[in-house]
């Protein structure tokens, strides 16, 4: 399982912002209106058998950022509920984020998913 492309897909079964790698943007690049960036943190086993992982735990930084500060709010707590839906793992319902750019405002969550080894 590809589980970057799950979070990807799950992202996408509802809204059409454009997700972007946290950090690819050029500094010449314009923001998008609205937009998604993720951040792979940590990829992690986290339990065995006989030496061997059963599960991997998945660590990932999700941000959404927005010209317009009221899709920030909604549209994260409406993501939180699709990835919870997927089997991801959300604690709590996220906290500001930084924008580079004056015109946007972001929030962000941390997510783990926890992948059954084959």
């Amino acid at each position: 399982m590809n589980v970057k492309q799950l979070l990807i897909d799950t992202i996408n079964s509802k809204y059409n912002y454009p997700i972007i790698l946290q950090g690819s943007m050029s500094k010449d690049e314009t923001y998008p209106n609205s937009f998604f960036t993720f951040w792979n943190n940590d990829t992690f086993d986290g339990e065995f058998y006989d030496n061997k992982e059963s599960i991997t735990t998945w660590d990932f930084d999700l941000n959404f950022y927005s010209n317009d500060p009221l899709l920030v709010d909604s549209v994260l707590g409406d993501v939180i509920k699709l990835l919870k839906e997927k089997s991801f793992i959300v604690d709590g319902k996220g906290h500001d984020v930084m924008s580079d750019e004056i015109s946007h405002t972001g929030r962000g969550i941390n997510i783990l998913y926890k992948e059954k080894s084959q």
